[in-house]
Protein backbone atom coordinates (compact mmCIF):
# COMPACT_ATOMS: atom_id res chain seq x y z
CA UNK A 1 0.00 0.00 0.00
CA UNK A 2 1.12 3.29 -1.11
CA UNK A 3 0.98 6.76 0.93
CA UNK A 4 0.73 9.29 -1.81
CA UNK A 5 1.59 13.09 -1.15
CA UNK A 6 -2.19 14.54 -0.41
CA UNK A 7 -2.14 18.34 0.63
CA UNK A 8 -4.55 19.86 -0.94
CA UNK A 9 -7.50 18.50 -2.26
CA UNK A 10 -9.71 19.52 -5.33
CA UNK A 11 -13.04 19.23 -5.08
CA UNK A 12 -15.31 19.75 -8.01
CA UNK A 13 -18.47 21.05 -5.88
CA UNK A 14 -18.86 23.05 -2.82
CA UNK A 15 -21.96 21.91 -1.46
CA UNK A 16 -22.58 20.67 1.87
CA UNK A 17 -20.78 17.39 1.29
CA UNK A 18 -17.75 19.41 0.29
CA UNK A 19 -18.23 21.55 3.26
CA UNK A 20 -18.10 18.61 5.62
CA UNK A 21 -15.45 16.73 3.23
CA UNK A 22 -13.05 19.84 4.68
CA UNK A 23 -13.80 19.49 7.94
CA UNK A 24 -12.84 15.72 7.98
CA UNK A 25 -9.49 17.06 6.05
CA UNK A 26 -8.28 19.56 8.19
CA UNK A 27 -6.83 16.85 11.03
CA UNK A 28 -5.25 14.37 8.54
CA UNK A 29 -3.35 18.11 7.06
CA UNK A 30 -5.21 18.45 3.99
CA UNK A 31 -6.93 21.72 2.61
CA UNK A 32 -9.92 21.42 0.11
CA UNK A 33 -10.18 23.72 -3.35
CA UNK A 34 -13.54 23.48 -4.52
CA UNK A 35 -15.15 24.96 -7.26
CA UNK A 36 -19.04 25.69 -7.10
CA UNK A 37 -20.62 28.20 -9.67
CA UNK A 38 -22.38 29.93 -6.18
CA UNK A 39 -20.29 32.81 -4.41
CA UNK A 40 -19.90 31.78 -1.24
CA UNK A 41 -20.99 28.07 -1.33
CA UNK A 42 -21.33 26.55 1.42
CA UNK A 43 -17.60 24.63 1.31
CA UNK A 44 -15.85 28.00 0.97
CA UNK A 45 -15.59 28.92 4.46
CA UNK A 46 -13.94 25.71 5.50
CA UNK A 47 -12.11 25.05 2.18
CA UNK A 48 -9.12 27.13 1.77
CA UNK A 49 -10.17 28.30 -1.82
CA UNK A 50 -13.45 28.00 -3.79
CA UNK A 51 -13.10 28.94 -7.59
CA UNK A 52 -16.48 29.96 -8.96
CA UNK A 53 -17.09 28.34 -11.93
CA UNK A 54 -19.83 25.81 -13.66
CA UNK A 55 -19.64 22.19 -12.74
CA UNK A 56 -19.30 21.36 -16.21
CA UNK A 57 -16.78 23.80 -17.10
CA UNK A 58 -13.01 22.76 -18.61
CA UNK A 59 -11.34 25.92 -17.56
CA UNK A 60 -12.95 26.07 -14.11
CA UNK A 61 -11.75 22.08 -13.30
CA UNK A 62 -8.46 23.20 -14.82
CA UNK A 63 -8.34 26.25 -11.67
CA UNK A 64 -8.86 23.74 -9.32
CA UNK A 65 -6.49 20.99 -10.59
CA UNK A 66 -3.67 23.43 -10.71
CA UNK A 67 -3.88 23.98 -7.05
CA UNK A 68 -4.07 20.62 -6.19
CA UNK A 69 -2.74 16.57 -5.59
CA UNK A 70 -5.55 14.94 -6.69
CA UNK A 71 -8.95 15.49 -7.94
CA UNK A 72 -12.35 14.32 -7.03
CA UNK A 73 -16.48 15.64 -7.52
CA UNK A 74 -19.34 15.72 -4.42
CA UNK A 75 -22.14 15.77 -7.32
CA UNK A 76 -22.87 14.13 -10.90
CA UNK A 77 -23.22 17.39 -12.45
CA UNK A 78 -19.14 17.05 -13.27
CA UNK A 79 -18.61 16.46 -17.21
CA UNK A 80 -16.21 13.34 -17.11
CA UNK A 81 -14.67 13.83 -20.46
CA UNK A 82 -13.28 17.45 -19.36
CA UNK A 83 -12.52 15.80 -15.91
CA UNK A 84 -10.51 12.99 -17.47
CA UNK A 85 -8.58 15.29 -19.78
CA UNK A 86 -7.79 18.36 -17.84
CA UNK A 87 -6.37 15.70 -14.83
CA UNK A 88 -4.35 14.01 -17.97
CA UNK A 89 -3.17 17.60 -18.55
CA UNK A 90 -2.42 18.50 -15.41
CA UNK A 91 -1.14 15.46 -14.32
CA UNK A 92 -2.93 15.02 -10.60
CA UNK A 93 -4.86 11.60 -10.21
CA UNK A 94 -8.86 11.23 -10.31
CA UNK A 95 -10.86 9.44 -7.72
CA UNK A 96 -13.49 7.63 -8.84
CA UNK A 97 -12.26 7.49 -12.00
CA UNK A 98 -14.13 9.14 -14.76
CA UNK A 99 -15.05 6.04 -16.47
CA UNK A 100 -17.43 4.82 -12.88
CA UNK A 101 -18.90 8.77 -13.31
CA UNK A 102 -20.15 7.87 -17.18
CA UNK A 103 -21.62 4.79 -15.62
CA UNK A 104 -23.45 6.02 -13.13
CA UNK A 105 -24.65 9.80 -14.98
CA UNK A 106 -26.70 7.34 -16.93
CA UNK A 107 -29.52 5.40 -15.22
CA UNK A 108 -30.12 3.11 -18.48
CA UNK A 109 -26.02 2.10 -18.73
CA UNK A 110 -25.83 1.72 -14.98
CA UNK A 111 -28.56 -0.67 -14.48
CA UNK A 112 -27.14 -3.30 -17.64
CA UNK A 113 -23.63 -3.18 -16.32
CA UNK A 114 -25.04 -4.14 -12.75
CA UNK A 115 -27.42 -6.61 -14.40
CA UNK A 116 -24.62 -7.95 -16.46
CA UNK A 117 -22.65 -8.75 -13.38
CA UNK A 118 -25.68 -10.35 -11.92
CA UNK A 119 -26.30 -7.74 -9.24
CA UNK A 120 -30.10 -7.61 -8.59
CA UNK A 121 -31.87 -4.82 -9.91
CA UNK A 122 -35.63 -3.91 -10.41
CA UNK A 123 -36.81 -4.98 -13.77
CA UNK A 124 -36.28 -2.35 -16.78
CA UNK A 125 -36.13 -1.20 -20.18
CA UNK A 126 -35.17 1.04 -22.58
CA UNK A 127 -37.98 3.60 -23.81
CA UNK A 128 -37.47 5.39 -27.37
CA UNK A 129 -41.27 5.73 -28.33
CA UNK A 130 -44.85 5.34 -26.94
CA UNK A 131 -44.54 1.65 -28.75
CA UNK A 132 -41.68 1.29 -26.29
CA UNK A 133 -43.77 2.13 -23.53
CA UNK A 134 -46.53 0.57 -23.95
CA UNK A 135 -44.74 -2.63 -24.37
CA UNK A 136 -43.26 -2.54 -21.16
CA UNK A 137 -46.50 -1.84 -19.44
CA UNK A 138 -47.80 -4.97 -20.92
CA UNK A 139 -44.95 -6.58 -19.29
CA UNK A 140 -44.53 -5.19 -16.07
CA UNK A 141 -48.32 -4.41 -15.29
CA UNK A 142 -49.44 -0.87 -13.87
CA UNK A 143 -47.46 0.77 -12.10
CA UNK A 144 -44.52 1.59 -13.59
CA UNK A 145 -42.00 4.07 -13.08
CA UNK A 146 -40.63 6.18 -15.88
CA UNK A 147 -37.15 7.53 -15.29
CA UNK A 148 -35.10 10.49 -16.60
CA UNK A 149 -31.68 9.02 -17.78
CA UNK A 150 -29.26 11.61 -17.32
CA UNK A 151 -29.78 14.60 -14.05
CA UNK A 152 -32.37 13.27 -11.52
CA UNK A 153 -32.11 13.10 -8.09
CA UNK A 154 -34.15 13.45 -4.98
CA UNK A 155 -36.87 12.24 -7.26
CA UNK A 156 -36.62 14.83 -10.28
CA UNK A 157 -37.10 13.25 -13.37
CA UNK A 158 -38.99 10.31 -11.71
CA UNK A 159 -42.87 10.10 -12.99
CA UNK A 160 -45.36 7.25 -12.16
CA UNK A 161 -47.55 5.84 -13.94
CA UNK A 162 -50.59 4.22 -12.42
CA UNK A 163 -53.31 4.46 -15.27
CA UNK A 164 -53.51 4.92 -19.14
CA UNK A 165 -54.08 8.44 -18.71
CA UNK A 166 -50.81 8.63 -17.23
CA UNK A 167 -48.93 7.52 -20.12
CA UNK A 168 -50.47 10.00 -22.39
CA UNK A 169 -48.49 12.68 -20.80
CA UNK A 170 -45.45 10.96 -19.21
CA UNK A 171 -43.53 11.16 -22.69
CA UNK A 172 -43.81 14.61 -23.44
CA UNK A 173 -43.11 15.58 -19.76
CA UNK A 174 -40.31 13.68 -19.15
CA UNK A 175 -36.96 15.46 -19.75
CA UNK A 176 -34.70 13.84 -22.59
CA UNK A 177 -34.25 10.13 -22.63
CA UNK A 178 -35.79 7.75 -20.15
CA UNK A 179 -36.14 4.23 -19.31
CA UNK A 180 -38.86 2.75 -17.74
CA UNK A 181 -38.69 0.40 -14.46
CA UNK A 182 -41.10 -1.78 -12.61
CA UNK A 183 -42.10 -0.78 -9.18
CA UNK A 184 -40.68 -3.19 -6.46
CA UNK A 185 -42.81 -3.53 -3.56
CA UNK A 186 -39.92 -2.71 -0.88
CA UNK A 187 -40.68 -3.12 2.73
CA UNK A 188 -37.99 -0.69 3.29
CA UNK A 189 -35.54 1.58 1.60
CA UNK A 190 -32.11 0.60 2.52
CA UNK A 191 -28.42 2.09 1.69
CA UNK A 192 -24.83 0.92 2.08
CA UNK A 193 -21.55 3.40 2.20
CA UNK A 194 -18.97 1.68 0.56
CA UNK A 195 -15.31 2.76 0.39
CA UNK A 196 -12.71 1.40 -1.95
CA UNK A 197 -9.09 2.00 -1.16
CA UNK A 198 -5.63 1.07 -2.51
CA UNK A 199 -6.33 -2.64 -2.49
CA UNK A 200 -9.23 -2.19 0.15
CA UNK A 201 -13.06 -2.61 -0.05
CA UNK A 202 -14.83 -1.57 3.43
CA UNK A 203 -18.48 -1.22 3.86
CA UNK A 204 -20.22 0.36 6.73
CA UNK A 205 -23.51 -1.10 8.03
CA UNK A 206 -26.93 -0.99 6.10
CA UNK A 207 -28.92 1.96 7.01
CA UNK A 208 -32.86 2.53 6.65
CA UNK A 209 -34.15 5.49 4.98
CA UNK A 210 -37.24 7.63 5.72
CA UNK A 211 -38.27 9.36 2.79
CA UNK A 212 -41.21 12.21 2.46
CA UNK A 213 -42.16 13.08 -1.23
CA UNK A 214 -38.67 11.15 -2.62
CA UNK A 215 -36.59 13.19 -0.24
CA UNK A 216 -34.88 11.65 2.35
CA UNK A 217 -36.20 12.94 5.61
CA UNK A 218 -34.65 10.52 7.99
CA UNK A 219 -31.66 7.98 8.03
CA UNK A 220 -31.67 5.29 10.94
CA UNK A 221 -28.72 2.72 11.68
CA UNK A 222 -29.10 -0.06 12.26
CA UNK A 223 -31.72 -0.25 9.47
CA UNK A 224 -35.09 -1.85 11.66
CA UNK A 225 -34.87 -5.31 9.52
CA UNK A 226 -33.28 -8.92 10.56
CA UNK A 227 -29.63 -9.57 10.27
CA UNK A 228 -29.47 -11.94 7.73
CA UNK A 229 -30.96 -8.81 5.23
CA UNK A 230 -28.50 -6.18 7.29
CA UNK A 231 -25.56 -8.55 5.67
CA UNK A 232 -27.49 -9.36 2.91
CA UNK A 233 -27.42 -5.77 1.75
CA UNK A 234 -23.44 -5.38 2.65
CA UNK A 235 -22.48 -8.11 0.51
CA UNK A 236 -24.43 -6.66 -2.45
CA UNK A 237 -22.87 -3.51 -2.04
CA UNK A 238 -19.59 -5.02 -2.00
CA UNK A 239 -19.80 -6.61 -4.96
CA UNK A 240 -21.62 -3.16 -6.78
CA UNK A 241 -18.08 -1.79 -5.45
CA UNK A 242 -16.09 -4.75 -7.61
CA UNK A 243 -17.82 -3.12 -10.89
CA UNK A 244 -16.28 1.05 -9.84
CA UNK A 245 -13.32 2.19 -10.89
CA UNK A 246 -11.32 4.59 -9.00
CA UNK A 247 -10.52 4.97 -5.14
CA UNK A 248 -13.28 6.82 -2.62
CA UNK A 249 -16.98 6.74 -1.13
CA UNK A 250 -19.74 5.40 -2.76
CA UNK A 251 -23.24 5.54 -1.82
CA UNK A 252 -25.01 2.42 -2.77
CA UNK A 253 -29.31 3.08 -2.66
CA UNK A 254 -31.15 -0.39 -2.33
CA UNK A 255 -34.34 -1.94 -1.52
CA UNK A 256 -35.34 -4.76 0.62
CA UNK A 257 -38.37 -6.57 -1.00
CA UNK A 258 -39.47 -9.61 0.65
CA UNK A 259 -36.20 -10.09 2.59
CA UNK A 260 -34.30 -9.90 -0.79
CA UNK A 261 -31.76 -6.98 -2.08
CA UNK A 262 -32.03 -5.02 -5.37
CA UNK A 263 -30.01 -1.85 -5.76
CA UNK A 264 -31.68 1.22 -6.60
CA UNK A 265 -28.92 3.80 -7.53
CA UNK A 266 -25.26 4.41 -6.79
CA UNK A 267 -23.70 7.68 -5.82
CA UNK A 268 -20.21 7.87 -6.67
CA UNK A 269 -19.01 10.25 -3.89
CA UNK A 270 -19.99 10.63 -0.24
CA UNK A 271 -23.72 10.33 0.17
CA UNK A 272 -26.64 12.08 2.28
CA UNK A 273 -27.38 8.74 4.10
CA UNK A 274 -24.15 8.49 5.56
CA UNK A 275 -23.82 11.84 7.78
CA UNK A 276 -24.70 9.17 10.33
CA UNK A 277 -21.04 8.01 10.07
CA UNK A 278 -20.15 11.13 11.87
CA UNK A 279 -21.46 10.44 15.43
CA UNK A 280 -21.93 6.89 14.95
CA UNK A 281 -18.77 5.24 13.30
CA UNK A 282 -15.13 5.47 14.30
CA UNK A 283 -14.26 7.10 11.00
CA UNK A 284 -16.91 9.08 9.08
CA UNK A 285 -17.58 8.19 5.57
CA UNK A 286 -15.87 11.88 5.09
CA UNK A 287 -12.64 10.75 6.19
CA UNK A 288 -12.85 7.45 4.90
CA UNK A 289 -13.33 9.04 1.04
CA UNK A 290 -9.61 11.36 1.91
CA UNK A 291 -7.57 8.79 2.98
CA UNK A 292 -9.23 6.31 0.00
CA UNK A 293 -8.10 9.52 -2.74
CA UNK A 294 -4.38 9.69 -0.99
CA UNK A 295 -4.43 5.89 -0.94
CA UNK A 296 -3.63 5.88 3.10
CA UNK A 297 -5.14 2.55 5.03
CA UNK A 298 -8.77 3.07 5.70
CA UNK A 299 -10.47 3.32 9.19
CA UNK A 300 -12.78 1.23 10.76
CA UNK A 301 -16.06 0.68 9.33
CA UNK A 302 -17.89 -0.37 12.31
CA UNK A 303 -20.91 1.22 14.05
CA UNK A 304 -19.63 3.00 17.55
CA UNK A 305 -23.55 3.98 18.21
CA UNK A 306 -26.85 3.33 17.00
CA UNK A 307 -27.54 6.74 15.87
CA UNK A 308 -30.61 8.83 13.46
CA UNK A 309 -30.30 11.63 11.36
CA UNK A 310 -32.81 14.25 10.30
CA UNK A 311 -32.40 16.36 7.31
CA UNK A 312 -33.84 19.96 7.99
CA UNK A 313 -35.83 20.53 4.83
CA UNK A 314 -37.39 23.96 3.77
CA UNK A 315 -40.55 24.93 4.90
CA UNK A 316 -40.78 27.78 2.75
CA UNK A 317 -43.20 28.16 -0.15
CA UNK A 318 -40.73 30.51 -1.77
CA UNK A 319 -36.76 31.47 -1.37
CA UNK A 320 -35.98 33.98 1.40
CA UNK A 321 -32.88 34.79 3.36
CA UNK A 322 -32.15 31.91 5.80
CA UNK A 323 -33.44 32.98 9.36
CA UNK A 324 -33.75 29.72 11.14
CA UNK A 325 -35.28 29.47 14.71
CA UNK A 326 -35.62 26.14 17.02
CA UNK A 327 -31.86 25.67 16.53
CA UNK A 328 -31.58 26.58 20.26
CA UNK A 329 -33.29 23.02 21.19
CA UNK A 330 -31.55 20.81 19.06
CA UNK A 331 -28.11 22.03 20.86
CA UNK A 332 -30.07 22.18 24.29
CA UNK A 333 -30.70 18.01 23.64
CA UNK A 334 -28.10 15.70 25.28
CA UNK A 335 -26.98 13.25 22.73
CA UNK A 336 -28.08 15.57 20.02
CA UNK A 337 -25.76 17.16 17.05
CA UNK A 338 -26.65 19.80 14.74
CA UNK A 339 -24.67 20.52 11.31
CA UNK A 340 -25.71 23.72 10.03
CA UNK A 341 -24.70 23.72 6.09
CA UNK A 342 -24.18 27.62 5.86
CA UNK A 343 -26.49 28.02 2.90
CA UNK A 344 -27.77 31.85 3.04
CA UNK A 345 -30.94 31.18 1.54
CA UNK A 346 -34.00 28.62 2.12
CA UNK A 347 -35.94 27.65 -0.26
CA UNK A 348 -38.91 25.00 -0.91
CA UNK A 349 -37.26 21.40 0.54
CA UNK A 350 -33.63 22.90 0.03
CA UNK A 351 -31.61 20.61 2.56
CA UNK A 352 -30.47 23.37 4.99
CA UNK A 353 -28.53 21.29 7.77
CA UNK A 354 -28.81 17.77 9.49
CA UNK A 355 -29.17 16.88 13.17
CA UNK A 356 -27.59 13.86 14.37
CA UNK A 357 -29.37 11.97 17.88
CA UNK A 358 -27.55 9.03 20.02
CA UNK A 359 -28.67 7.43 22.57
CA UNK A 360 -27.46 9.01 26.20
CA UNK A 361 -28.64 5.65 27.55
CA UNK A 362 -30.69 2.82 26.79
CA UNK A 363 -32.32 4.82 24.71
CA UNK A 364 -34.35 3.04 22.05
CA UNK A 365 -33.85 3.82 18.33
CA UNK A 366 -37.60 4.50 18.01
CA UNK A 367 -37.31 7.00 20.73
CA UNK A 368 -34.12 8.23 19.04
CA UNK A 369 -36.11 8.85 15.55
CA UNK A 370 -39.19 10.71 17.41
CA UNK A 371 -36.45 13.17 18.87
CA UNK A 372 -34.38 13.47 15.66
CA UNK A 373 -38.23 14.26 14.18
CA UNK A 374 -39.09 16.38 17.04
CA UNK A 375 -36.12 18.67 16.34
CA UNK A 376 -35.57 18.86 13.51
CA UNK A 377 -39.67 19.90 13.05
CA UNK A 378 -38.95 22.59 15.42
CA UNK A 379 -36.35 24.49 12.88
CA UNK A 380 -38.44 26.92 11.24
CA UNK A 381 -37.80 30.09 8.86
CA UNK A 382 -39.03 33.36 9.70
CA UNK A 383 -41.42 35.59 6.96
CA UNK A 384 -39.27 37.94 4.80
CA UNK A 385 -38.88 38.79 1.33
CA UNK A 386 -38.43 37.02 -1.73
CA UNK A 387 -34.30 37.00 -2.75
CA UNK A 388 -33.19 36.26 -6.33
CA UNK A 389 -32.88 32.32 -6.50
CA UNK A 390 -29.30 31.19 -7.60
CA UNK A 391 -28.09 27.44 -8.15
CA UNK A 392 -29.77 25.53 -5.42
CA UNK A 393 -28.71 22.44 -3.57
Amino acid sequence: MSRERLETLGVVGGGQLGRMLAEAAAPLGVDLVVADPTPDAPAATVAREQVVGAFDDPETIRAVADRSDALTFEIELVDPDALERVAEEAGVPVHPAPRTLRIIQDKLVQNRRLAEAGIPVPAFREIDDRADLEAAIDTFGYPVMVKARRGGYDGRGNFLIESPADADSVLDEAPGDVLVEDVVAFDRELSVIGVVGDGERATFPAAENVHEDEILRETVVPARTTEPVRARAQSVARDVLDLMAGRGVYGIELFEADGEILVNEIAPRPHNSGHYTIEGAYVSQFEQHVRAIAGWPLGPTSLRDPVVTSNVLGDVDQPRPAEPTGLDDVLATPGAALHWYGKREVRPLRKMGHVAVVPTADEAREALLRTARDLTDGITFQAAQPTDTTTAR
